[in-house]
């Protein structure tokens, strides 16, 4: 059976600040974010199935990752837990909306997070092939499961 990849697109608005940069990204700074998640497999052949001819259903992967990222992080700051960052932590407007993780949240590094966070989710017979996360219009970053392997 033939191998055949799914795309789906998301948007969300995302702010963050590089902890310890010396440029501008130091910053709280927002960016509308466009992630294309590639997943691959062969399609259902069970003719009782009636997912027959899908990898995956398309509505199925939108849940996944929306649950796993857009829902998360759209319209929320995401700092490093090295940044000092108690007074935005008792701001009642932020509060709800910050993440603080282990990593510098570059666009880099947010793929690397993202691709742990739905590979977990997918069937079986469903794999990650590869994100794309475009930061600005002109500036994105890949992760493709075959050089991570």
């Amino acid at each position: 059976m033939a191998k055949i990849r799914l795309t789906k697109e998301f948007r969300f608005e995302m702010a963050h600040a590089l902890w310890n940069y010396n440029g501008l990204c130091k910053n709280i700074h927002g960016h509308s974010y466009i992630l294309q998640v590639t997943v691959i497999g062969e399609p259902c052949s069970d003719p009782d199935d009636p997912k027959l001819g899908m990898v995956m259903d398309f509505g199925d992967l939108k849940r996944i990752v929306r649950e796993e990222i857009v829902d998360k992080m759209d319209h929320s700051i995401v700092l490093n837990r090295k940044a000092e960052i108690q007074n935005l932590l008792h701001t009642p407007q932020l509060a709800d909306r910050i993440h603080i993780v282990p990593y510098q949240p570059t666009c880099e590094n947010l793929l690397v997070d993202f691709a742990e966070r739905i590979r977990a989710r997918l069937p079986e017979e469903v794999s990650l092939f590869s994100l794309k996360l475009h930061e600005t219009a002109n500036s994105f970053a890949e992760w493709y499961a075959e050089d991570n392997e």
